[in-house]
């Protein structure tokens, strides 16, 4: 998988581009910054953004492309983010640490789906915020990217049984029109989750 990744992240151009994604944009806003840490983060658009916006940033991904295209990303911008090569398996940071935990179509195998999405939650503090955005099932039907395994694919009971116990959970199914880099364009069925631990 990480050579995919690597070859993914190999041509010159971002591939998902080097804006935000609209839904961590916009929820941001609404929080303080504090530690924030960015899983799965490819080549750090989201982690530039928010070290852009002041939040103390880490982030961690198998790709050392990513990782090379997200550090160059961060210069352009004259931020610091703490990027790690990485893996959910081999992930190490203190339990209760960050304030704020972001998964951007961060898809996984469905066998370890549930046991990585609690591992994470016991690194956010007591109270503190989780931001995700994932394609869900019916994304199957849709041009515009993600897997193409329905098993790897996000359910709203999936994801309301991973995280049941957070003290409160929004999980909302919508269309939205992708406009983000080479591989994620047009018309999507996502998945989108504020949670505070």
């Amino acid at each position: 998988m990480n050579n995919f990744w690597d070859q993914r992240y190999s041509i010159k151009e971002y591939a998902y581009g080097e804006k935000p994604n609209q839904f961590v944009l916009e929820e941001l806003a609404k929080l303080n910054p504090g530690r924030i840490l960015f899983p799965a983060e490819g080549e750090g658009r989201n982690a530039v953004f928010a070290a852009d916006q002041g939040w103390q940033v880490w982030a961690f991904d198998p790709s050392t492309k990513g990782r090379e295209k997200a550090l160059q990303l961060a210069g352009k911008h004259n931020v610091e983010i703490d990027y790690r090569i990485a893996t959910y398996d081999n992930m190490n940071y203190p339990k209760n640490f960050f304030d704020c935990i972001v998964l951007v179509f961060a898809h996984m195998p469905p066998h370890q789906r549930d046991q990585i999405h609690k591992k994470l939650a016991g690194l956010l503090k007591p109270g503190g915020h989780l931001l995700l955005e994932g394609f869900s099932k019916e994304q199957l039907s849709y041009p515009s990217g993600g897997p193409r395994n329905y098993d790897m694919l996000f359910s709203e009971e999936e994801l309301k049984d991973d995280f049941s116990a957070f003290s409160k959970l929004e999980i909302t199914k919508t269309e939205t029109y992708l406009e983000e880099g080479l591989f994620h364009q047009g018309p999507a069925s996502v998945i989108r989750v504020f949670g505070i631990r």
